[in-house]
């Protein structure tokens, strides 16, 4: 044997499995609750050893490491079972959007070379399992289809599609995962195509890990000590990592709803003693608005004192909201910032700091940040607007099988994320807008979110939206979207000479439109490119 002075060390330290994440915790944690939905609760023991039947299945079928396995789920218990088990048997998980229709679902998976799919059976009104199976018979590339039921003894209730629970059947529990390169990949997240068809944003084991790790480190994560209420999405990148990574990496309970209801979160967080929520602005807003119907055996103060850590992410949150919670929950919100491409997180409040209402904070461990012009040169001057560039343990490994995309978008490991922001003198980082959401009027740029901050300030309005039209003058038009707060009245006339008078004349609304709702992604952003 060589001595230690002679042995390479080439190699050591670059073998891992994202797994590891529920794996650990189930060692260390077997009796803890893992997921939670309604009465139904499993410990980390029981979500590690499911996870070995789906790998031991996948593995029977053929299954490759570095094959792709595609899953369509809401949050339920078998989300976190099938992903981390495709991980074990060192295949690529493809989470997909929920709402997906057999045309789209078929893309994804002839896109992603999905080999095999797993999709939940869903509802009448979503009904995930027939679109699923419907894209699957156009995908020839996809060789094994399983139908997740809600009953897994039950019977498939569509023709010629194989259940998980049959599949599993005699499955062992025990099965010892499949070590992966670092850099190899471990989830292909898909964009939501708001700029373009979706492209599949490969990120590594150690993307992944990393991020969720950091996310701990930021938040000051004990073991075995927070649980979470979990309504994002798990197939979306901030669910999976903020709460799903990172809450299985320190043995945390999560609480899945399966649909953001804000009656029924409020509910849980009391229920559950709920001590950290993530969510985007939209859900917010909803809490604020269910916290104030002051619902009998809903006790306020008792969510506030469990209430350790509230994050936001997804889309710039108001400030007024902000300042709501923190008067409502007595919980400053930490927001954040990051995208599909960057696992997602790479921007953080600072929560041993002073809150900045607005910011999006500071660059995360290991990360840097920085702002750059339409020709990559970095913009130095403080307050100045320019493009946000990552660079770090975070960032993607590329768009699957697109090189051309992802040359657009990275150079010397940095990847320009589309979105305008500003940086004050203390480093703290400011989102503007969307680089493709900038409203030019007359010459001048205006910056929907501006727009947007100033009017929730008014009395009536509950929450808005700003967009860009033609006109033929001015290139474009300022047109906002209001929804009133629950009794308000204000008319649209009045709402435009009320902006008239807080903006400058190139920025306020000359049309304002009074709508019931506005449309939203499966994750709760603001879809503006369905207004007009």
């Amino acid at each position: 044997m060589r001595p230690p002075s002679q042995i390479s060390l080439k190699g050591i330290h670059r073998m891992l499995n994202l797994s590891v994440l529920l794996e650990d915790s189930a060692r260390h944690h077997p009796e803890r609750a893992a997921v939670v939905l309604g009465p139904q609760r499993l410990t980390y023991a029981q979500v590690d050893a499911a996870a070995n039947q789906v790998a031991n299945l996948l593995v029977a079928r053929g299954i490759q490491p570095g094959d792709k396995v595609a899953l369509s789920c809401p949050n339920l218990p078998y989300f976190p079972v099938v992903y981390y088990g495709i991980l074990k048997a060192g295949a690529v998980v493809v989470p997909l959007n929920v709402l997906l229709k057999g045309r789209e679902v078929a893309y994804h998976l002839k896109d992603s070379e999905a080999k095999a799919y797993f999709c939940f059976q869903g509802t009448p009104e979503l009904p995930m399992g027939a679109e699923g199976f419907a894209g699957f018979n156009d995908a020839p590339g996809c060789e094994h289809f399983l139908l997740i039921t809600a009953d897994p003894a039950a019977a498939s209730p569509i023709e010629g599609a194989e259940t998980m629970g049959a599949a599993l059947n005699g499955a062992s529990p025990v099965f010892e995962s499949m070590l992966r390169a670092e850099t190899d990949p471990a989830v292909i997240l898909y964009t939501s195509g708001t700029t373009g068809q979706a492209k599949g944003a490969e990120l590594s084991h150690s993307n992944l890990l990393l991020n969720a790790l950091t996310c701990n480190r930021l938040f000051g994560t004990q073991p075995a000590t927070d649980t979470h209420l979990l309504v994002l999405p798990l197939f979306h990148s901030f669910g999976s990592t903020v709460n799903m990574n990172a809450g299985f990496a320190t043995a945390s309970t999560l609480v899945l709803l399966p649909r953001f209801d804000a009656d029924a979160a409020v509910r849980l967080l009391q229920s559950e003693e709920v001590t950290f929520f993530a969510g985007v602005p939209t859900m917010y807003w909803g809490l604020l608005n269910a916290l104030a119907k002051q619902t009998e055996g809903v006790d306020v103060e008792r969510i506030a004192r469990n209430m350790r850590v509230a994050v936001s992410g997804g889309s710039s949150l108001p400030v007024e909201i902000i300042k709501a919670v923190q008067e409502r929950l007595g919980v400053t919100i930490l927001e954040g910032y990051g995208l599909s491409e960057t696992s997602p997180v790479a921007t953080f409040s600072d929560p041993h700091g002073e809150p900045r209402p607005g910011s999006i904070g500071i660059p995360i461990w290991g990360v840097e940040v920085k702002l750059i012009d339409p020709e990559w040169r970095t913009v130095t001057g403080t307050d100045e607007i320019g493009e946000i560039a990552v660079r770090g343990h975070n960032i993607m490994r590329g768009y699957y099988n697109r090189p051309e995309a992802t040359a657009e978008v990275m150079r010397n490991g940095w990847f320009r994320t589309g979105d305008l922001a500003r940086r004050d003198k203390d480093g703290f980082y400011y989102i503007v807008d969307r680089a493709k959401d900038m409203i030019i009027r007359g010459g001048f740029n205006v910056y929907p979110r501006e727009i947007e901050e100033v009017l929730i300030t008014h009395p009536a309005v509950s929450l808005a939206a700003v967009i860009g039209v033609p006109h033929p003058s001015h290139g474009e038009e300022v047109k906002a979207f209001v929804i009133l707060n629950p009794g308000a009245t204000a008319t649209e006339e009045e709402l435009v000479a009320w902006g008239r008078e807080q903006m400058a004349a190139y920025k306020y609304p000359r049309v304002v439109s009074i709508v019931e709702s506005l449309p939203m992604t499966a994750t709760g952003k603001l879809l503006k490119r369905e207004l007009s």
